[in-house]
C-alpha cells in the first residue's frame, strides 16, 4: 500500500557519484517509486547528467556534493526556503550531509516534516559522537527522526552505544543487488585453471588493499606462480594509491590495476576471476558499514575472503559463503587465500552459497521496513 505522502530525499550523494551510500540513495528511491510512492530526490548538481532514466523526480541543487561549509549553508537554505513543502512531507536523509546541514534548521525549529526518516551507514556515527560539540547538535536531529535505519547489527549497536536516544527506533535495512543487476549467467565466464583473485573497492587505507597484496606475497611460490590478483578501482588518500603501486612492483606475482570501470566490464572480471577478497579494516572513525560489494561478488558465485570487521558479518557467513578472518591475524589472511586457492571443491561449494545468500536481499523489503 502506498503512503499517503509524498517522500523527499535529502541527499549529498547520487549519481553519477559512485559508491555505497549513492548506490543505496538510488535504489531505496527506485524501490519507494516501485512500490508506488510519490518520491523526489534532492541531490547535487549536475550539468550533464539525464535524470529522466529514474522512476522519480530528481531536483538538482546548487551543490557539489561535499559536507563542507558551503554545501552544508546551500543545502538548509534549500530547506528554509521549501519549509512549507517538507512540513507535508515525509523526509529521508540518507547521508551525513544533509544532517550537518540541518542542524541549525532543528535548533531553531524551523525544519519540522511530517516525518523524518533518516539512514545511518556506519562512520558517521563515529564522527558525529568524537566531538563534544558535534555530538551535542547531532542528538536533536536524531530526537526529531520518526525511524532510523543501519545496515547492520553492527551498526545498530553502535548507534545504540554512541545516541542511547536513537536505540529504539532503529531498524536494520540490508542493502541487495542493483536493480539493473544482470543475471551473471549472461556474462560468458572465462576462468581458468590459473587462479584469480578480485578486489573491488575505492584505493583507501580502510579497504586493506596493502594488507592483500602483502599476504598473497608471503604464498608459496607454486601458488603465487599460477596466481593473478585484480584490483578495481581509484583514489589516492593521502597518496595511498600510490604506495599499492609501489608495493604491488615489489612483489612477484601478477597484479593488475584496472581503476575505474564500466559495470560491464566489472561483471566480466567478477565471471573470470575465482576468489572474491575485500580485507577491510578500522582506520580512525571510517568503518565497514556492511559492503554492497560482498553482494555483488556473491550474486557472480564467488567464495570470499574478508576481515571481521563492522558490519562485515551481516554481508559473509563465515564457513558458508566464505572465510572471515581478525583483521590483525595476518597469517590468518594467508592461510584461508591458500585454502580456497588449493581446494577448487570448497571454492565451488562456497560459491554456491553465496550466490544463494545474494539472492535473499531485497530493495523493496529495505523500504517497507524503514517506512511502514
Amino acid at each position: 500500500m502506498p503512503i499517503d505522502l509524498p517522500i523527499i530525499v535529502l541527499t549529498h550523494e547520487f549519481a553519477p557519484t559512485k559508491g555505497g551510500i549513492a548506490t543505496f540513495t538510488e535504489e531505496m528511491a527506485i524501490a519507494g517509486s516501485q512500490l508506488g510512492n510519490q518520491i523526489e530526490v534532492w541531490a547535487p548538481s549536475c550539468q550533464t547528467c539525464d535524470d529522466s532514466r529514474f522512476p522519480f523526480n530528481v531536483r538538482r541543487l546548487d551543490l557539489r556534493g561535499s559536507q563542507d561549509i558551503s554545501c552544508q549553508y546551500r543545502m538548509a537554505t534549500e530547506c528554509y526556503r521549501e519549509r512549507k513543502r517538507l512540513s507535508e512531507s515525509i523526509v529521508y536523509i540518507t547521508d551525513p550531509g544533509p544532517i550537518l546541514a540541518l542542524r541549525p534548521l532543528v535548533f531553531a525549529n524551523l525544519f519540522q516534516p511530517e516525518k523524518l526518516a533518516i539512514t545511518l551507514h556506519g562512520s558517521e556515527i563515529n564522527t558525529f559522537s568524537s566531538n563534544p560539540l558535534t555530538r551535542a547538535s547531532i542528538k536533536p536531529v536524531l530526537r526529531l527522526a520518526n525511524r532510523i535505519s543501519v545496515p547492520s547489527e553492527f551498526t545498530s549497536n553502535l548507534l545504540a552505544e554512541k545516541f542511547p536516544i536513537a536505540a529504539k527506533k532503529t531498524v536494520i535495512t540490508h542493502g541487495a543487488l542493483r536493480s539493473d543487476f544482470q543475471n551473471p549467467a549472461s556474462f560468458t565466464s572465462e576462468r581458468t585453471k590459473r587462479c584469480r583473485i578480485l578486489t573491488v573497492g575505492r584505493l583507501h587505507p580502510r579497504k586493506g588493499q596493502d594488507r592483500l597484496i602483502a599476504a598473497i606475497g608471503q604464498l608459496p611460490e607454486n601458488l603465487k606462480s599460477n596466481l593473478e590478483l585484480g584490483i578495481v578501482g581509484s583514489g589516492n588518500k593521502n597518496g595511498f594509491g600510490d604506495r599499492l603501486r609501489d608495493l604491488a612492483e615489489k612483489e612477484d606475482y601478477e597484479i593488475t590495476f584496472y581503476g575505474d570501470i564500466t559495470n560491464d566490464r566489472l561483471h566480466e572480471l567478477y565471471g573470470r576471476s575465482d576468489i572474491f577478497a575485500m580485507t577491510s579494516i578500522p582506520y580512525r572513525n571510517s568503518i565497514e558499514g556492511f559492503g554492497l560489494v560482498y553482494l555483488e561478488a556473491a550474486a557472480h558465485g564467488l567464495p570470499i575472503i574478508a576481515n571481521r570487521v563492522g558490519g562485515v558479518e551481516d554481508a559473509v557467513h563465515h564457513g558458508e559463503n566464505g572465510i572471515l578472518v581478525a583483521p590483525d591475524d595476518d597469517s590468518s589472511l594467508v592461510k584461508a587465500l591458500a585454502k580456497l586457492i588449493e581446494d577448487s571443491v570448497v571454492r565451488e561449494k562456497m560459491g554456491v552459497k553465496s550466490r544463494e545468500w545474494s539472492q535473499s536481499f531485497s530493495w523493496n523489503n529495505a523500504f517497507k521496513t524503514l517506512f511502514d
